[in-house]
């Protein structure tokens, strides 16, 4: 396996001076882990290269050094070089038992709560291109609008963010291939799903419930009301134990009491933030307080 101390040749440039070193592999990592809070071991350092070569390139730069001292000056590229080291992999329904979940012990206290005139707040933290979002719509609307009358009569919305602008806008489309949509049972496909071209788009009717906001969990949140239901899955397993601490700080604070934390199936709660999380499902978390 390829690590920092191995120098990756640079297929494809003009020079030998495009190399990837250890030094240059250690100030890539320095930046990421400065912008976005992502640890990058040296076991990272073909990925780093396969993914940061295409840019040195297009820049029209010899060399990494080049790049980077280019990427310490120029905010836009920082974030597209951070960008393009973030992984974005996801499907409909991924890990079931969260919807299943979800349904089952979630969802009667949010239309209680929506019939009563208080506000319903979910969000998919790390949303990648949305299809966890539209999962999470799609289980909290049922399959037919008689089921879903409760949302579209109260104030009910979904947050969806992530670091990448591209994914960000992806979920804004909310259109996907029919390899894409073939995990969503029929029963949903059919009410909220429509064919558009080759692909399938998620109905008006069921999108106009999420709002796709790039976001980087580690600055500022603009976010002023708690929220009902944070899904952050496989985001935290990119960070360190100081950042996966503050993080799971952050999401118990805004957190309403009684409400849950869906997390990965590999991470785990560490920190003061955990205290007042309680585990009730494989991976699932309630913050104390609240109704039962």
């Amino acid at each position: 396996m390829q690590t920092a101390s191995t120098l990756v040749p640079a297929t494809g440039f003009a020079t030998e001076e495009a190399r990837l070193d250890p030094r240059e592999f250690s100030r890539v990592a320095a930046i990421v882990q400065r912008e976005a809070r992502i640890a990058l071991p040296p076991t990272k350092a073909t990925l780093v290269f396969s993914r940061l070569s295409r840019r040195v390139r297009e820049h029209g730069l010899a060399s990494f050094a080049q790049y980077l001292t280019f990427v310490e000056s120029d905010a836009v590229e920082r974030a597209a070089m951070v960008e393009a080291l973030t992984t974005n992999h996801t499907h409909f329904f991924r890990e079931g038992h969260h919807f299943d979940h979800f349904k089952e012990h979630v969802l009667d206290e949010l239309q209680a709560r929506a019939r009563t005139g208080q506000p319903v707040r979910l969000w998919s933290a790390g949303c990648s291109s949305g299809e966890e979002v539209y999962s999470l719509v799609m289980c909290m609307l049922g399959t037919s609008r008689a089921q879903a009358r409760w949302a579209m009569e109260g104030d009910v919305k979904l947050l969806a963010t992530d670091l990448s602008s591209k994914v960000v806008a992806a979920a804004g489309r909310a259109v996907y291939s029919e390899a894409t949509v073939k995990p969503i049972p029929e029963d949903y496909r059919r009410q909220w799903l429509r064919e558009e071209g080759a692909d399938f788009a998620i109905v008006e009717d069921a999108r106009r419930f999420v709002t796709a906001r790039e976001l980087n969990l580690f600055g500022e949140w603009p976010m002023r009301q708690q929220y009902d239901v944070i899904f952050c899955r496989n985001v935290m397993i990119y960070f360190d134990d100081a950042a996966t601490s503050e993080l799971i700080a952050r999401f118990s604070r805004l957190l309403r009491p009684g409400g849950y934390l869906y997390i990965g199936h590999s991470e785990r709660l560490i920190g003061p933030g955990a205290d007042v999380l309680i585990n009730c499902g494989q991976t699932i978390y309630r913050k104390e307080g609240g109704s039962q």
